[in-house]
């Protein structure tokens, strides 16, 4: 499989830890693929805006923020399996409490908003301890092959709830979505009650605030890593796109089953660059590689907002989502890979705050450009200025730019002094 494009799933057959987190993460991604559908579908009938959607995505990433702080630092210090299995039963909760205030005769906005911060808080939580457990379930050998099968399954996942999300929606109402969302989490639990004890490997004992700025530290002094979730964070911006499909939906009047297609097309092209990244890990300038899918997913936006057809669109997507996808698995390599294992935990918090500055920025740009341009001109510039600002990025950060395949061990990466570069660039 060395030689092959296609990923190597010979890691599911002998690690029974990872296969358990495998199985959790396909019933997890079905579960809230359906609820992502109904999020926005719910809060454009009780609205109309665009722009409250990205009100509530930015009050889940206020509790994310919150979460990762304390999710990296809880991380680091004590069993990550505990940390997971607790954040993903708080977050079933929340979910049926969205499918309780969805059977009322007036559903609550502000109830979406509270849960949004419970939600992203607890999830974020376990992002984090999830995250920070891999290289130890797997080997840090393995995390190429780790990162796209966990990739794999998120994308199928995705690409089938959001059609369930939307034929459920047609036939009944959101509230079913959000029940199905809630009982799907919950059964994640048993797949990882199999998990063994997750201790960090050096358990620290400075204070909170302190583990954290060590961590912040960590970034200013390993220029790779920093750069990494920089261009990490724009890329995030990007999912913004996503606050638009029931506006472009309406525009071509293709309804909730035009919308799930929509929401599904971004998981279809990110599951085929999952399936199809064995060459990735051969790239030899994979700093290139992250920043030329960076703008090239952004180019792709732009180009949305020039079409007149829905199918050009959905094909758009899929590109979109395929750029997406090895953009995010070179990220995940990067971080992981160059994270001493006492860090992981926090350094991965900073990582996941990409999504938690990017995606809600994202979507407020997005939702703002809305009220002030038509539909298909806002994406156009929403596009338009993310690509600008990849290019500069592109330029201005020379060390991510020059990287070779060669990447540094965790214990350089610490120091900060090292950098792997090809033989030009020196």
């Amino acid at each position: 499989m060395a030689s092959s494009i296609f990923v190597d799933f010979s890691l599911l057959k002998h690690n029974a830890g990872f296969r358990a987190v495998f199985v959790a993460r396909m019933v997890s991604m079905i579960a809230l693929g359906i609820l992502a559908v109904a999020v926005p579908v719910q809060i454009h009938q009780l609205t109309g805006s665009a722009l409250h959607v990205g009100v509530v995505i930015a009050l889940d990433g206020i509790g994310m923020f919150l979460g990762l702080l304390a999710g990296g630092v809880l991380a680091d210090h004590y069993d990550r399996r505990r940390l997971i299995l607790l954040a993903r039963g708080s977050c079933g909760v929340g979910f049926l409490f969205l499918a309780l205030n969805g059977f009322l005769s007036t559903p609550s906005l502000t109830a979406l908003y509270i849960v949004s911060l419970w939600d992203g808080f607890f999830g974020a939580i376990g992002v984090t301890a999830l995250m920070a457990a891999i290289p130890t379930l797997v080997g840090r050998e393995n995390l190429p092959s780790a990162g796209a099968l966990s990739m794999l399954t998120v994308r199928f996942g995705a690409i089938l709830a959001p059609l369930i999300g939307g034929l459920i929606i047609a036939s009944a109402d959101v509230s079913w979505n959000y029940l199905i969302a809630g009982i799907g989490t919950l059964g994640t639990l048993i797949p990882l009650f199999r998990l063994p004890i997750l201790l960090p490997g050096e358990r620290g004992n400075d204070h909170p605030l302190r583990s954290m700025v060590d961590g912040f530290a960590f970034l200013f002094q390993n220029k790779i890593v920093g750069a990494v979730i920089a261009v990490g964070t724009l890329q995030s911006a990007l999912s913004g796109i996503r606050i638009m499909f029931p506006t472009i939906a309406d525009s071509f009047s293709a309804g909730p089953i035009g919308i799930g297609l929509m929401y599904s097309a971004v998981p279809l092209g990110a599951m085929i660059g999952a399936f199809t990244s064995g060459w990735v890990g051969r790239f030899s300038l994979p700093g290139q590689l992250l920043l030329g899918c960076v703008c090239g997913a952004s180019a792709l936006l732009a180009a949305i907002g020039l079409v007149s057809h829905l199918i050009p669109i959905f094909v758009i997507l899929v590109f979109f989502g395929y750029l997406g996808s090895i953009a995010s698995l070179m990220q995940y390599t990067l971080v992981q890979t160059n994270t001493p294992d006492h860090m992981l935990g926090r350094v991965n918090s900073l990582w996941a705050a990409q999504d938690v500055v990017g995606d809600p920025g994202g979507s407020i740009a997005m939702g703002s450009l809305s009220r002030i341009l038509a539909p298909m001109a806002s994406v156009f510039w929403f596009g338009s200025s993310i690509f600008l600002i990849g290019l500069a990025m592109s330029l201005g950060f020379a060390s991510l730019r020059n990287l070779s395949k060669s990447v540094i061990s965790p214990e350089e990466a610490s120091s900060g002094d090292v950098l792997a570069t090809d033989s030009a660039a020196q």
